[in-house]
């Protein structure tokens, strides 16, 4: 089936997910091109597949095919994709795992995207996010994880009642501190909740007072800090040894 029409109900509704309150709000996300729609294929998230017309993607499944007017609309790409999909907003999951990143008031997509490849490259596949981060649905953050959102599990809640309920649960909680904090290759656990800050602020003071440890990466000294998506990369990289 082949759509034409700007006024088709999907397409209409597909449109309102580019705002995150509709995607809230609907319980959908958009994905482009090929490659996050083949990691997303091995999801039960997929609800719709929608593929430019006169190409040669099929799918073993149901799809739709939109005409190139329809696609300019949906994308948000310089270059047109050849096929974008509809997925259902997954439902938190308990963190399970013995590793455990928390995420204080991250903004950038870029940044965040990358730090989720990294959660996933170095084994800490639990991941919250407090209520002021970026919208986790950004097609921005979507695409700089390469596919690895639908890898690990992301809540987001209120950090505090978090690490107070892991603490009870016998994790270690790292915060990150250069004046006061013990090198990360010096730290041997294997239950360990990793809290790393904003951009530019870094950690607000009462979640950095709730932790047992500080870490700090040893570095040059005419480096004054490093990007948070970096620094998180490096520190689960040590604390996967």
């Amino acid at each position: 089936m082949l759509i034409t029409s700007k006024s088709n109900k999907k397409i209409k509704t597909y449109l309102k997910l580019k705002n995150k309150k509709m995607r809230d709000e609907l319980g959908l996300f958009l994905i482009e091109g090929e490659h996050l729609v083949n990691e997303a294929l091995n999801t039960d998230l997929i609800e719709d597949i929608l593929v430019l017309e006169n190409t040669n993607l099929t799918y073993d499944r149901e799809f739709l095919y939109v005409t190139k007017e329809i696609m300019k609309m949906l994308s948000n790409l310089e270059t047109l994709p050849n096929v974008i999909a509809v997925l259902k907003i997954p439902k938190e999951k308990e963190i399970k795992g013995d590793r455990v990143l928390l995420l204080d008031d991250i903004q950038d997509p870029g940044n965040l995207g990358t730090i989720i490849r990294s959660s996933l490259a170095f084994n800490t596949l639990d991941i919250v996010l407090n209520t002021n981060s970026v919208d986790l649905y950004n097609e921005k953050v979507i695409r700089s994880t390469q596919g690895m959102i639908f890898k690990v599990n992301i809540v987001r809640r209120d950090l505090s009642l978090v690490i107070k309920e892991l603490k009870e649960k016998g994790y270690l909680v790292l915060g990150t501190n250069v004046k006061d904090g013990i090198d990360v290759k010096d730290i041997k656990t294997n239950k360990f909740a990793l809290l790393m800050g904003n951009e530019g602020q870094g950690v607000k003071k009462e979640l950095l007072n709730m932790c047992d440890k500080n870490l700090y990466i040893k570095m040059n000294k005419e480096c004054e800090s490093l990007n948070v998506g970096v620094a998180t990369s490096i520190l689960l990289y040590e604390l996967n040894r």
